[in-house]
Order: C-alpha cells, then sequence, then structure tokens
C-alpha cells in the first residue's frame, strides 16, 4: 500500500492489485483514522467516510492530478511501485 502523496494531515495511497474491489481507478485517503476511496475518474467518493472539508481537498487534487494518478494506477494494478505525486499546495 504506497504512499503517493500527503497533504493537510490526509495521506493518500493505492493498494496493489486493487482494480477487483471497485472495478474501477481509485486511490485511498487516510485523515485522523478515518478513511475513504475515491474514483480517480470523477472524485466521487465510493466507500468509506472522511469530513467534508478534507474530502472536497482531495476531490480538487484528484482534479488537478488525474493523468498521474491514472498512470499510478496502471503500475499500481500491475504490482509495480506507483510514482509520488505533489501535493495540494
Amino acid at each position: 500500500m504506497p504512499t503517493i502523496s500527503m497533504f493537510y494531515g490526509i495521506i493518500i495511497y493505492l493498494y496493489f492489485f486493487d482494480d477487483e474491489r471497485h472495478k474501477l481507478p481509485h486511490i485511498h485517503a487516510r485523515y485522523q483514522g478515518q478513511q475513504a476511496s475515491f474514483s480517480i475518474l470523477d472524485g466521487a467518493i465510493l466507500s468509506g467516510e472522511i469530513p467534508a472539508a478534507k474530502a472536497k481537498l482531495v476531490q480538487a487534487w484528484i482534479e488537478i492530478h488525474r493523468e498521474e494518478l491514472l498512470a499510478d494506477w496502471e503500475l499500481a494494478v500491475n504490482g509495480e511501485t506507483p510514482f509520488p505525486i505533489d501535493p495540494l499546495r
């Protein structure tokens, strides 16, 4: 479960070989013991819950880094290590 970015107390990560769980490209976000999965394609929350303000930050970050996230998704589902992605500033 490589961490690919961290910002404002939020940790963003991808699981290796996680394409069967949600059947679409997604990331996992953790904030103060809470976790949520977000679609890379549209930023929708797929499962879990984090505070609304933090979820909006994750969704903005996804919008900015969508192409990099899709490239990292391909690496992760093939068992390769994804690259770090710049945090939200």
